[in-house]
């Protein structure tokens, strides 16, 4: 019984932790970052993505780190679909061209 408790509490631990390192300096989204999201928007108001090229170019130009902790915002906004998620253009675009390795 110990040891399921155990498990279990890991678990719930490692899926809370994860959410968290998602979340950007102001203890947002990293998708919610201007400084993360700029190099993949073409204006300042981040409303037109840049070309795939460009996309690829600048997901790779960033450190694993935060490639991860773009994906895991991307996940948790696709798990809880609502109308207040406003990525869901570039997370699709995170799927398709940079996020799956």
């Amino acid at each position: 019984m110990n040891i399921k408790m155990i498990c279990l509490g890991a678990m719930t631990l490692s899926m809370v932790a994860g959410s968290a390192l998602a979340a950007g300096e102001t203890g947002t989204s990293a998708l919610d970052d201007p400084a993360k999201m700029q190099p993949f928007y073409t204006d300042s108001s981040m409303k037109t993505m840049v070309s795939k090229d460009a996309f690829v170019k600048a997901w790779k130009a960033m450190s694993p780190e935060d490639q991860t902790a773009m994906m895991t915002a991307c996940e948790d906004e696709a798990k809880n679909a609502n109308a207040a998620n406003s990525h869901p253009e570039f997370c699709s675009s995170v799927k398709e061209n940079g996020g799956s390795k």
